[in-house]
This record gives structure tokens, C-alpha cells and sequence, in this order.
């Protein structure tokens, strides 16, 4: 049996450690030094701007693509098997344009994803106030709704993957650290890594998947190939209204001018995120400003969250490649068996299945 060991266990780990327990014969352990979806993933808002993006070619729009249509089968799969739920906004996304935006863009947009069968509505101010009223706003001409994108619980999800995964008999260890590789030289000049010692023992390797976002830069540190991933902070609002807004039994995310409104039910609201870079020292602040700005910026286009009671505020890290694409999908220079699957920055509940998938298929192509 193949020995497999994911190093990380947020939304992409957990989902390459799902999507390998699905083909036989193989030995799969994950080892995160805290909680499951403690880190990036337990933060993000899981919107899955797709087809709505203007992504058209390449990796970029191909991932995209991949995975929504994953995810439309991957969510009951994971239901079925591990009775969990796992909650999916189906309701698509609404995205407000304003004065100045480009409307021959999204119509060439709509045209390009119609040869695909990917479905874009685009409507005039009217149409936004026929459908949510509750968006009132002087410069707003219109939107462009995406039914086939999603927004998905990222901590729910990451926990069903687990489960999913466990069951197929992925070994997780959980609260255990990564304390320093044994590695072991090759004919090829390549090396490869041989154990991870940690701490809870020795793990044995035959092939190394690093997936862990923030984490990873010390890792490949550790094996003297540092790949540069830098902290992004986002901050988001949790809100609560006496009532739905609009129309309430059609509650889309709703984003404009990268202000994201998703419906949680019973009345609550996401709103987020900021996008708050490293300070000239590298240290990541949350500054309370910034966050009002996006509070401020909501009410703008949607006047009734001025009486919503904030319930709480969170902030997390998302990591963003310097000088690379981000995601890093791709084997780690000087290593015959170490791959890196990570740094999805903005997008890895979004990029989690297709990730996952392009793993296996560069595991098979290796011949695991």
C-alpha cells in the first residue's frame, strides 16, 4: 500500500484526503497541528464566485468549472455517507453593477458561459428592485445573477470531508506538529522525504502533500526549498435582523464593489470581507476601520442593515503567494515525492475540489 501523508487539514487538505480515499489500495494519513478548518478555512465565507467570475481560460476559469460541478456531487455524496449536513446556499449570487461598470463585458461574459451551458442573467435597475427591494442605492444600473454558483459552510464542510474520508479509512492526527523531515537522497539528484518526525512519532512517507496554507512556508523551510506565502487578513461581520431582507424566500449572496452579503437564516447575515495586507514589519493588524468601511459600504447599496445588531466580528489569514500564481499546485523543487497544494489565498473553498482532483490525477500520472 501506498503511503500517503497530507500535512494540513483545512478545506483543500481535507478534500485531497477525501478524494484519494475513493481509489483502493492506498495508505492516507492527514496530521494538522490543531482542529480541522482551524486556520484559513474557519474564517472564509465560502462564497463560490464561478461562473460569475472573469476568469475565461486557463487553470483559472478550468478549476473554477471543475469544481462547482464537483461540489454538485460531492455534497449529497458526503451527506449520504456520513449523515452529516452541510449547509448550500442553491440560491446563487447576485452581483450589483454600478455607474461606470462595463456592461459589454458581462454581456460578452453571458455569451461565453452560454457555450459552456453556464447560465448569466443580466437586468437593469428595475429588475434588482423587482427582486430585492431591499437594494436601494442611486448609483446602482443593474446586476448580473449567477443561479449555478454557490455559497457553502466551510467548517461544515471541511467536517464532512473528514468524516467522509475517516470512514474510508484516511488516518487523521489531530493536534500534532511537524517537528522536521528525514529525507534521503536520490540517483536522480532528487531527494525525497522518507519520515516526518513529529510530535507524536515518526510518520513513514512514500508520497508528501503539503496543504497548509500559512504553514507551509516553514515546512518548505525545513526542507530547504522556502516557498514564499504571505498573510492576507480579512475581517467579516455577523449580523442579525428582526426580519429577512427582501424577498424571503429568495436569498441569493448579494456582492457589490467586493462586499459580500450572505444569508445564514433565521434573520443572520455574513458581511465581509476586508483585504488587509502586512504591515513594512510583516505583522498582520486588524484595523477596525477598514472593517467599517465594508459595514458602511454594505448600507450604502442596502439601507435596512443600519438597524441589524452585529452579533460578533472575526478576522482570519489567507495565504497569498509572493511572485507565484496563486494556487500552488506542483512538486517541490528538488523533491521526488513532496507536493505542494496550496496558498489558494481568496479561494480555497471555491478551488478546494478541483485541487483535490488535480492531485490524484498528478499521483496517478506518478503511478502513486
Amino acid at each position: 500500500m501506498s503511503k500517503i501523508v497530507i500535512i494540513g487539514c483545512g478545506v483543500v487538505g481535507a478534500a485531497i484526503a477525501y478524494e484519494l480515499s475513493l481509489i483502493s489500495g492506498l495508505e492516507i494519513a492527514v496530521v494538522e497541528k490543531n482542529t480541522p478548518a482551524s486556520g484559513s478555512t474557519g474564517a472564509a465565507l465560502g462564497v463560490l464566485m464561478g461562473a460569475i467570475s472573469q476568469k475565461k481560460k486557463g487553470r483559472a476559469w478550468r478549476f473554477r468549472s471543475t469544481s462547482l460541478k464537483r461540489y454538485e456531487t460531492l455534497i449529497p455524496e458526503l451527506e449520504a455517507k456520513t449523515g452529516l449536513d452541510i449547509p448550500v446556499n442553491r440560491q446563487g449570487i447576485l452581483k450589483l453593477l454600478f455607474a461606470g461598470d462595463d456592461l459589454e463585458k458581462w454581456h460578452k461574459l453571458q455569451e461565453f458561459r452560454a457555450t459552456e451551458g453556464w447560465k448569466l442573467e443580466i437586468g437593469d435597475r428595475d429588475y434588482v428592485t423587482q427582486h430585492c427591494p431591499q437594494l436601494v442605492n442611486d448609483n446602482i444600473i443593474g446586476a448580473v445573477y449567477s443561479p449555478q454558483d454557490r455559497q457553502i459552510h466551510p467548517v461544515k464542510l471541511t467536517q464532512a470531508l473528514v468524516a467522509g474520508a475517516t470512514a474510508n479509512g484516511v488516518k487523521f492526527y489531530f493536534g500534532v506538529e511537524v517537528k522536521d523531515f528525514v529525507t534521503q537522497a536520490a540517483s536522480d539528484k532528487l531527494s525525497s522525504c522518507q519520515y516526518l518526525e513529529t510530535t507524536a512519532g515518526k510518520i513513514a512517507v512514500e508520497k508528501l502533500i503539503i496543504s497548509a496554507g500559512l504553514g507551509s512556508t516553514p515546512l518548505t523551510q525545513s526542507l530547504q526549498q522556502a516557498i514564499p506565502i504571505r498573510p492576507v487578513l480579512g475581517q467579516a461581520i455577523k449580523l442579525k435582523l428582526d426580519r429577512p431582507l427582501g424577498n424571503p424566500v429568495w436569498q441569493p449572496v448579494i456582492t457589490g464593489n467586493d462586499v459580500h452579503l450572505v444569508p445564514l437564516g433565521n434573520n443572520g447575515y455574513w458581511l465581509g470581507a476586508t483585504v488587509e495586507f502586512p504591515t513594512e514589519t510583516g505583522e498582520s493588524i486588524a484595523d477596525a476601520k477598514l472593517l467599517e468601511q465594508v459595514h458602511q459600504e454594505a448600507i450604502a447599496f442596502c439601507p435596512d442593515l443600519k438597524n441589524a445588531t452585529i452579533l460578533e466580528t472575526w478576522s482570519g489569514k489567507r495565504p497569498r503567494p509572493e511572485g507565484i500564481p496563486a494556487p500552488i499546485i506542483e512538486q517541490l523543487s528538488g523533491y521526488s515525492n513532496v507536493l505542494l497544494a496550496t496558498a489558494h489565498y481568496r479561494n480555497g473553498v471555491l478551488l478546494a475540489p478541483a485541487t483535490a482532483l488535480e492531485v490524484v490525477q498528478m499521483l496517478l500520472k506518478a503511478k502513486i
